[in-house]
This record gives C-alpha cells, structure tokens and sequence, in this order.
C-alpha cells in the first residue's frame, strides 16, 4: 500500500485526535462517515468502515465482534422497533 500523506496531530487529554484537512479528504474520511480504529501490537491504522467491510474477512481476521459490539451502533439497534421485533425471542 502506498503511503500518501504523513501528518501529525495531539492527543487531547480524552484520547481525541484532528484528522487534518486534507487527510479528510481521502475517500472514506468525510465528515459523519464512521471509521474502523484497528489496534496491533506496534501500530494503531485507521481505515474507512466501509473498506474494511469490503476487503476483510470479519471472521478470518476476529474484526466481526468487534464491530458488530461497538457502542456506536446501539442507536440502531435499541430502537423501539427491535425492541419490539426481538421481545419473543
């Protein structure tokens, strides 16, 4: 994979970090678009949602629980309607 661009930015006191502008315009990286945080031994790669649910097997590489847990995707599953679908379950 070719390297484009190397930035740098601060780590806040919450473990929040700026994505540079023009970083944030790579595909994928646009405002509102959620991003998949992926922790190795050495390094941290941020990587579109949506590339890594095209180009990796979830089950193969362990991704899939931890995507399908992420805290952020409980607004779309806690609604009223699931609740509703799944109760007799």
């Amino acid at each position: 994979m070719k390297l484009l661009e190397m930035k740098t930015a601060t780590i806040t006191e919450k473990g929040q970090i700026a994505i540079p502008k023009d970083i944030r315009q790579i595909e994928g990286f646009k405002e509102g678009r959620k991003v998949a945080i992926l922790a190795f031994e050495d390094h941290i790669e941020l990587r579109s949602l949506e590339q890594v649910k095209e180009k990796l097997d979830f089950k193969k590489e362990k991704l899939f629980p931890a995507l399908m847990s992420e805290k952020a995707l409980a607004k779309d599953w806690l609604s009223k309607e699931e609740e509703e679908a799944w109760k007799n379950l």
